[in-house]
């Protein structure tokens, strides 16, 4: 397997939108052991935020240009709509670059079937940004789960859920089920990835899936998907981008007590506003917004974890250099992508 021998990871970022700008860029910024090469967008105004953002980076407007530099680079992170990411990083591994792609990992199975055994071939690193396993929010309940606080845990809800009927502004409005399009799809890769790293592997599967969006030849905007997990705990988990009142993020039923909480992790709209992931307060959630653990009527508090996007590029790192795994094995994103196709079928 290649390994990174340079002192820092030269990497370029693909795409400028959400992804790149707001997640991506700010988090390689700041980790010391990257460098920002290169960012790649055709959009001017995009390309001009990017040059201000980040004035040592070269920005180039298309995927041709940047390969152009491999030579240079280690890591390509694509932060492109689904519908690419097969052929990017494609295009990225036959040039023995390491690669991050985000979620959903690709439109089709047989496809991440394809870029694992490439990435394989070539001895370079492939990974998936599955960046909610490093959610607050869902690392004090791995935790809660983990210390046994809950006693045997038997049903578990899960919700990702806004009020948006104008659609999000992007891709994901417009995007068919063939380029990757729809909520199952794009925020079921977290939620379904979440529920299999706390309870292990699915046995039954059942989803339902509608569009209540403007434009009526995309994907789902809204979800609902019930898992059985080896374990025996029942998953239950929404997607919903239309929702005029959203439920709570987490509901978890255990033999002892549950453990409820509401609302988002704070570390998207942190970066969204420019706070650096340095910065002592990053991915801290104040306490009107921890979860409570108990039994009604007697409920506690429960702080919130730090929330630590930043890990999964210090993962990265320490396995570009040959000193660890990458953060998210592809072949997990891929069996939550089997999942999702198997709800698509019968949905």
């Amino acid at each position: 397997m290649s390994r990174v021998t340079t002192s820092s990871i030269r990497t370029a970022v693909v795409g400028f939108g959400v992804s790149g700008k707001v997640f991506h860029a700010p988090l390689i910024a700041a980790d010391p052991g990257y460098s920002l090469d290169v960012i790649v967008t055709a959009d001017t105004a995009r390309a001009a935020e990017a040059a201000r953002l980040y004035p040592t980076a070269r920005i180039v407007p298309t995927p041709e240009a940047l390969f152009s530099l491999a030579n240079d680079l280690d890591l390509v992170i694509l932060g492109t709509p689904p519908l690419t990411h097969f052929d990017l990083a494609s295009e990225a591994i036959a040039r023995g670059l390491h690669v991050v792609v985000d979620k959903p990992f690709v439109s089709t199975s047989a496809q991440g079937e394809a870029l694992i055994a490439q990435a394989s071939d070539a001895g370079v690193q492939l990974t998936v940004f599955q960046n909610r396993r490093w959610d607050a929010d869902f690392l004090t309940l791995k935790k809660l789960v983990g210390e046994g606080l809950l006693g045997e845990v038997r049903s578990f809800e899960s919700r990702f859920e806004w009020w948006r009927p104008e659609g999000f502004g992007n891709w994901r409005d417009t995007a068919p089920l063939a380029e990757g399009g729809g909520i199952l799809h794009d925020l079921g890769a977290h939620l379904i990835d979440q529920a299999i790293q706390l309870f292990g592997a699915v046995t039954e599967t059942y989803g339902e899936t509608a569009n209540h969006g403007p434009h009526q030849d995309a994907a789902d905007t809204e979800a609902f998907v019930s898992l059985l997990h080896e374990s025996g705990v029942r998953s239950r988990l929404w997607m919903n981008g239309m929702a005029p009142q959203v439920g709570p993020r987490f509901h978890v039923l255990g033999s002892q007590a549950g453990y409820t909480k509401w609302g988002l992790d704070t570390q998207e709209p942190d970066l969204a506003a420019g706070k650096s992931p340095l910065d002592a307060s990053y991915g801290v959630e104040p306490q009107d917004a921890w979860g409570v653990l108990g039994i009604d009527g007697n409920t506690v508090p429960i702080e919130a974890e730090a929330g630590g996007y930043p890990r999964f590029y210090a993962a990265l790192a320490a396995a570009l250099r040959g000193e660890g795994p990458v953060p998210v094995d592809p072949a997990q994103s891929l069996e939550v992508l089997r999942i999702i196709e198997r709800i698509h079928a019968f949905a």
